[in-house]
């Protein structure tokens, strides 16, 4: 079923699209929280360390599969906004094979430098070999991963948030009980941990493609069969993709670089990062999630000529996600150490510690990074690329330099986690100025 998001009071269009949206990035971050919470529990902290480690290199690949997301969900809505149902059926297969070729190249890149790439990030010698093993086999899935993603933009593009929340939730439960049984009964590590992501992101993405491919054919068709490739949609999709990719890939590279200012600190601070940064990212993926269903909403709006919906959109997108910081605020900051307890065996230990100092210092200042992310999704969805651009990257300078320049100083590994506020409140200006700024042009902009 799709959703047509131009009619209805905003505030609950965006309420009814985007709790599915949530409840499938709870479910999506499940993943990454089963591998390191089967690593930590079972394993052991080294285990735990080199999932982490390797986690920070796949996210290279998902800002390449945010970006084919995003480059096909914002173009597909605006067709459907517009009710042009022939140019929208050939942007899906010109995104399909955009995709294709996108994954390939990084599968290729992955399983020929993947080993090199931990290397550079000067991975202690202890983890090295489980987390080059874990990167591998996570490669080998990048297709999976690349169509899930691109199925659920799809669906995002249509107005349907609940099709992938079912898919996701019933694969990443199965992810969950698949790792400890690889793991306790068949006494496999880290490599089972990997293949268990595999094979349950290998079910939801063929499960979300095959409904895609049905949702299509339910869809008004014309009479004259549609091309199966445009270079001018292409090139329409390029122009949101690039800079989304841009955009994930460079936060991805200051990832990479605060990952080996961490590692210089060893495997129990590693370790405490690797567990807190996995709570912090449901936060920040949640709020992501909700972005570019806002996106979506903002999107289909132009398309059918309702910029007046736009603002209104934005105000509704803002109250949303700040009901959903107060409980994640709350239970961080007062109650950090029992979620990381998820992860970590000792209690009283060097990464409990870590992992309680991290999230204490950042969870206060959801309530800004998440103003931002709004903010983000309607530069998205009306083409405001250089400005979501100039914003996301303002907050990554910042972010990277503060946390390179404090970790030299007596605060140690403290000060990483202190470069996080500073670059959210200042990247959060800068969006909502050029969304501010912008806004009046979209009246009349994009006719």
């Amino acid at each position: 079923m799709h959703h047509d998001l131009t009619t209805g009071k905003p505030s609950s269009v965006l309420w009814k699209f985007c709790l599915p949206l949530f409840g499938s990035v709870i479910f999506q971050q499940l993943y990454n929280v089963a591998d390191s919470f089967v690593a930590g529990r079972f394993i052991g902290e080294q285990a735990l360390a080199a999932v982490g480690n390797s986690y920070e290199v796949t996210l290279i690949f998902i800002a390449f599969a945010f970006g084919c997301n995003m480059g096909c969900s914002v173009t597909v809505a605006q067709l459907f906004g517009a009710k042009d149902w022939k140019s929208m059926k050939c942007a899906v297969s010109t995104a399909m094979i955009m995709t294709t070729v996108v994954c390939l190249f990084w599968m290729l890149t992955g399983l020929v430098f993947g080993r090199q790439i931990l290397e550079l990030l000067q991975t202690p010698e202890a983890i090295l070999d489980d987390s080059a093993l874990y990167l591998d086999i996570y490669v080998l899935g990048l297709p999976f991963m690349f169509f899930y993603n691109l199925s659920t933009g799809i669906f995002s593009a249509l107005g349907d948030s609940r099709t992938p929340f079912f898919f996701l939730s019933f694969s990443s439960t199965a992810n969950i009980l698949v790792d400890i049984l690889f793991v306790t009964v068949f006494h496999m590590r880290v490599d089972g941990v990997a293949w268990a992501t595999f094979l349950c992101q290998g079910i939801s993405c063929i499960l979300a493609v095959l409904a895609v491919l049905r949702r299509l054919k339910s869809l008004p068709c014309d009479q004259e069969k549609g091309h199966l490739f445009s270079a001018h949609l292409l090139k329409r999709m390029l122009q949101i993709a690039i800079p989304s990719t841009l955009q994930q890939s460079f936060v991805s590279v200051g990832n990479l670089i605060i990952q080996t200012v961490i590692n210089a600190f060893g495997a129990s601070v590693i370790a405490g990062y690797s567990a807190s940064v996995k709570l912090n990212n449901l936060v920040i993926t949640s709020f992501t999630t909700l972005g570019n269903g806002i996106s979506s909403y903002t999107a289909q709006n132009l398309g059918a000529n309702r910029k007046d919906r736009i603002q209104q959109g934005f105000s509704a997108g803002i109250r949303m996600v700040w009901m959903l910081c107060i409980p994640f605020t709350v239970a961080y900051f007062f109650f950090g150490h029992i979620f990381l307890s998820f992860f970590l065996e000792d209690s009283t230990g060097s990464a409990m510690s870590t992992g309680k100092m991290f999230l204490q210092i950042l969870s206060p200042f959801y309530f800004i990074v998440s103003a931002k992310l709004v903010a983000d999704g309607i530069l998205r969805g009306t083409g405001l690329m250089h400005q979501f651009m100039i914003a996301t990257f303002t907050d990554l300078l910042i972010r990277v330099g503060l946390a390179i320049v404090l970790s030299r100083t007596s605060l140690g590994a403290t000060g990483i986690w202190c470069a996080w506020p500073v670059g959210w409140v200042i990247a959060t200006a800068f969006s909502l100025l050029f969304m501010n700024r912008n806004y009046p042009i979209l009246r009349h902009a994009h006719k």
